[in-house]
């Protein structure tokens, strides 16, 4: 990140000079004749050329010097979407834990996965799970710490809802869990 940070930075000082060397000659060339009669529209050409110089030389400066902002945010984007994926991993282990499962009214159909767990640990599992997501909220919290970007914020922000909104389904499951 800091290479590409010094790379950027180095090429932006020189297409700088490059355009400030470019219009100097430009100048010079213009300024320096052997006409002796020169007329308003002979500089029309120049003035054309310099505002194109320096709308390009402005365009690769914002590109080179917004380059390492933009690998940031790549970066921080792809680690984010891991950790969503893992909420979603984290819920679906638990989805096929039914606290139904362990009223004694229960009749399992042909399909029914065995329980093979008591009620304590069912709430254990369950509480795992919530502490589990929550941990992948507070990383995606740190994973924008120091950004000021709006689609990492918002990211992070949507990761967030996502894990205590899952955490809330679970807990609605130890409510539920038989006494």
């Amino acid at each position: 990140m800091r290479i590409a940070r010094i790379w950027s930075r180095a090429l932006m000082w020189l297409i700088l000079a490059a355009t400030l060397v470019a219009m100097a000659l430009g100048i010079h060339d213009a300024t320096v004749s052997d006409e002796r009669l020169r007329t308003s529209l002979d500089w029309l050409p120049l003035i054309e050329t310099v505002i194109a110089d320096l709308v390009y030389a402005g365009v690769a400066v914002y590109f080179l010097y917004s380059f390492p902002e933009r690998i940031r945010r790549g970066r921080t984007l792809a680690l984010l979407h891991q950790l969503r994926s893992m909420a979603h991993v984290i819920d679906m282990h638990q989805l096929t834990k039914d606290p139904e499962m362990l009223r004694e009214s229960f009749q399992p159909t042909a399909v029914s996965r065995p329980l093979d767990l008591s009620r304590d640990e069912m709430e254990r599992y369950f509480e795992y799970c919530s502490e589990m997501l929550s941990l992948v909220g507070k990383t995606a919290a740190l994973c924008a710490e120091e950004s000021r970007d709006v689609v990492v914020l918002d990211t992070v922000s949507t990761i967030e809802s996502l894990t205590v909104g899952m955490s809330r389904k679970i807990w609605q499951k130890i409510s539920m869990l038989p006494r």
